[in-house]
């Protein structure tokens, strides 16, 4: 298949509109002080030499009394880094709400098959059902309760307790419990200070869950398992059962999967993480901590990469295979990608000429604003505004910007753990000269671009944006598509544009690897070309006629 062209590095202004206009007119009724906020926040996209471009106010509360796409820290914490584990009794110690939301939300599929067990809690929602008495008087009895109760009827290899935002207001030592039932039960209990308040967005709640795993789970099982090119997936969460497809695409390159964080995972994985040969990145945000502690105390390296696109896909196994270096594993992977590739030129062939020159706007999750321009970009549309719920500024303008992020207040209530080379199972997998070389080669290191670089002059990068911008924009622009979350999905069909919600797929999927990336063609296609939305206006809506007669006295 060609390559599919890129998307000219040019100003994409719609209809004679001026980016910079556009983002005055966003911020225009906001009072001064949130306007000054808000425009460190809308940004338009200007790309200069060696990638520089704009910095992005990120990370930083919500205005009160806007209305944006976050989560909450638990969210972020349960609901999406341990949620997709299967073989963890995940117990929210809080109101049943919190346990509720958190619960199947977000469509994590998983294959018990693959252990000897077949242990499989997540259709389970397990809560300590917080009520006022232990409100007033402390839970902590009953949390101790709620554990013995699970490992009674369920007897798991886990569990795992997330504290909700009373437990934080009360006090309650979730882990002084979590301690003392490991000691009485066996088996491992750990605890995650996950309060719904701590931090601005879920994006805490990955960082605490992150710092849990590695302290309490990584590590545990020295076992070395067979197979020759050793793997971990880290955040990659099988919604819609995308990590199944890139599970098949590994098995078909003779990739061995170590563990995935977190989708289709068991904690048997994450024990055994340490000893594979590469971490590969799909969602930076959410498990970039997990991957630089495992290479600080393990020597294990990570790269980034992304199969979400059949090119971004190609690129990204080519990129494995170079690590490794070996020609067998090279020819092995050239030949799956020639395999697999005619039904995906096939699709576009089909598809393309009715998708060309549409437009999308995309407003999800981690670096699924960034990954999924690559399938609109392979389908000739255009995107022509994107940004993130929760990112950090590394995010959009890459990890060169590190160095001057200041840490504030927010963040530092996320514990920063101190890691040191194991002294016995410190093994760095490449010697110096092999990762310069390797860099040089075009295997980048504990590198990431970021989304903007790979942007279109003049786009606006907006973060946490609200409901109110969300509107404003879908108005000013009229984009073929809008991509986000399922609470902005109602809101974007009444504008009689589709809505496509790319946190948990609504019923498709997988749109991972080549097979999923002809499943995204063929949705948006059916989407941006259905005569339904002209439905939404009454035909005096769309063409007004007016009539009188004249009456003289």
């Amino acid at each position: 298949m060609a390559k599919p062209a890129a998307t000219p590095k040019k100003d994409i202004a719609v209809d004679g509109l001026d980016p910079e206009k556009v983002k005055a007119a966003l911020i225009d009724r906001y009072p001064t002080k949130v306007a000054r906020k808000r425009a460190g926040q809308i940004i338009v996209n200007s790309i200069a030499p060696g990638d520089a471009v704009p910095a992005v106010q990120s990370n930083v509360r919500t205005v009160p009394g806007l209305m944006g796409q976050r989560g909450c820290c638990y969210a972020g914490c349960k609901g999406v880094v341990l949620g997709p584990t299967r073989d963890i009794v995940n117990i929210t110690h809080g109101p049943i709400g919190c346990g509720y939301y958190s619960w199947l939300t977000r469509r994590n599929q998983t294959d018990p098959s693959t252990t000897p067990d077949g242990h499989n809690f997540m259709t389970y929602c397990f809560s300590t059902d917080m009520q006022d008495e232990q409100i007033i008087f402390g839970g902590e009895k009953k949390l101790a309760q709620a554990i013995q109760e699970a490992y009674d009827h369920f007897h798991p290899k886990a569990i795992a307790v997330f504290a909700t935002c009373p437990v934080g207001l009360i006090g309650d030592d979730i882990h002084t419990v979590c301690k003392k039932m490991k000691e009485k039960l066996g088996i491992n209990v750990f605890g995650f200070s996950c309060e719904g308040y701590k931090g601005v967005s879920q994006s805490a709640g990955h960082h605490i869950a992150n710092n849990q795993i590695f302290k309490h789970v990584v590590g545990l099982d020295d076992t070395v398992r067979e197979g020759k090119y050793k793997l971990n997936l880290l955040g990659e969460y099988n919604i819609g059962g995308d990590a199944f497809e890139i599970e098949r695409i590994f098995e078909k390159c003779g990739l061995t999967l170590i563990s995935t964080f977190s989708g289709n995972s068991s904690i048997d994985g994450f024990a055994n993480a340490h000893t594979a040969d590469l971490n590969l990145i799909m969602c930076h945000r959410s498990i970039n901590y997990v991957a630089e502690m495992m290479e600080k105390k393990y020597g294990l390296p990570w790269i980034k990469v992304n199969f979400i696109g059949a090119g971004a896909t190609a690129k990204s196994l080519r990129k494995i295979a170079l690590y490794y270096g070996e020609p067998a594993l090279m020819a092995r992977v050239e030949a799956v990608i020639a395999e697999e590739m005619p039904r995906v030129t096939a699709a576009l062939e089909e598809i393309r000429p009715r998708t060309q020159g549409k437009r999308a706007m995309l407003f999800v999750g981690g670096s699924r604003a960034h990954h999924y321009q690559e399938l609109f970009t392979e389908l000739g549309m255009t995107v022509l505004s994107a940004g993130y719920e929760f990112a950090h500024r590394d995010d959009y303008e890459g990890r060169k910007v590190l160095p001057d992020i200041k840490v504030d207040a927010d963040s530092r209530n996320i514990e920063e753990l101190t890691v040191h080379p194991d002294p016995e199972r410190y093994r760095p997998r490449k010697s110096p000269e092999e990762m310069e070389r390797l860099r040089a080669e075009g295997v980048p290191f504990s590198e990431y671009r970021g989304m903007m670089p790979e942007m279109a002059e003049g786009s606006l990068v907006i973060d946490d944006i609200s409901q109110y911008e969300t509107d404003a924009m879908l108005e000013i622009f009229k984009p073929d598509i809008f991509c986000a979350g399922i609470k902005e999905k109602y809101t974007v069909q009444k504008h009689g544009i589709p809505m496509k919600q790319l946190h948990s797929y609504d019923y498709g999927g997988p749109y991972a690897g080549f097979a999923g990336a002809v499943n995204f063609y063929r949705e948006i296609d059916r989407m941006v070309n259905s005569k339904v939305w002209d439905y939404l206006k009454a035909p005096w809506q769309k063409n007004p006629e007016l009539s009188a007669t004249y009456a003289w006295a």
